[in-house]
């Protein structure tokens, strides 16, 4: 029988009040805690606990506080990314990202959803979809990328884009759902 850990990894509906599940939001969120609170005073406590909280990132990726997590372990990241201000990351799936990646204020990307069905709601059950994002992109400032979305190379997301489906490489999109434009 699979843990509720490995379900949710797994893409399976989970039950994220999993003592386990819930241990390691926790620590990820004392984590959070002390990076936002360490950032300015003092950078080398700064990047020590971006390590600890984000094993998978390239060790020169920035994050300006505030930021949050679910988790920390499954973001993913290439070299030179950069996170403004008040980014919101819910990562119960990996979201895997390229290198020289620039994340405006306030972006949010989702793994985690939940059920269609109410009753399946109502057991608190959820499940969760990767998110990629590839290199040299720019994700504007309160763009929100829902589950499951893969976002090509060379991409622009416009300020307040939702992108709710996959975004071919050298691609601009805007709007709400997001959208192609020319470049």
């Amino acid at each position: 029988m699979k843990s509720e850990k490995e379900k949710m990894l797994a893409g399976d509906l989970y039950d994220a009040s999993d003592q386990r599940l819930t241990q390691e939001r926790q620590r990820a969120r004392a984590l959070i805690r002390q990076m936002n609170g360490t950032h300015y005073a003092d950078k080398s406590a700064y990047k020590q606990i971006l390590s600890s909280l984000l094993p998978n990132a390239a060790a020169d990726t920035w994050i300006e506080p505030p930021f949050f997590c679910d988790y920390g372990y499954n973001l993913y990241t290439g070299e030179k990314v950069y996170f403004n201000f008040n980014c919101v990351l819910l990562d119960g799936m990996p979201i895997r990202i390229g290198s020289n990646v620039l994340f405006g204020p306030n972006v949010q990307l989702y793994t985690a959803a939940h059920p269609v069905d109410a009753l399946a709601r109502r057991k608190g059950l959820e499940f969760s979809k990767p998110i990629s994002i590839g290199s040299d992109c720019w994700i504007g400032g309160s763009a929100i990328i829902l589950p499951g979305v893969t976002i090509g190379d060379r991409c622009i997301v416009g300020a307040g884009a939702v992108v709710t489906r996959d975004v071919p490489a050298d691609t601009n999109v805007v709007g709400n759902p997001a959208r192609p434009i020319a470049r």
